[in-house]
């Protein structure tokens, strides 16, 4: 599987903000991608060394009903990527905090 499509996107809360500091990053992944596979897809597309891959899958859950219409907010695979400390951090994180 290609890096682009294992990393989706960058997570961007509260939290995750906080973890900034600590050079851990936050991102929503492709839900078949193992550990390994986000590891080798950090280091390509960002150069950096990454010391710890997490995850995470959060359930899909029930929508507010909107009229008739009634659905789910999608399940998604999130990882919590922490860097080497003789790492340099990610620079687009680094432009937020």
């Amino acid at each position: 599987m290609e890096a682009n499509k294992i990393i989706i996107k960058p997570l961007l809360s509260e939290k995750s903000y906080a973890d900034i500091a600590k050079k851990r990053y936050w991102f929503v992944v492709d839900k078949s991608a193992t550990k390994t596979q986000i590891k080798d897809a950090v280091e390509e597309l960002f150069n950096v060394q990454v010391e710890q891959v997490n995850t995470l899958i959060t359930a899909k859950k029930p929508r507010k009903r909107q009229g008739r219409t009634q659905g789910y907010i999608s399940a998604k695979k999130k990882a919590i990527v922490t860097l080497k400390a003789d790492s340099k951090p990610i620079a687009f994180f680094e432009s937020l905090s």
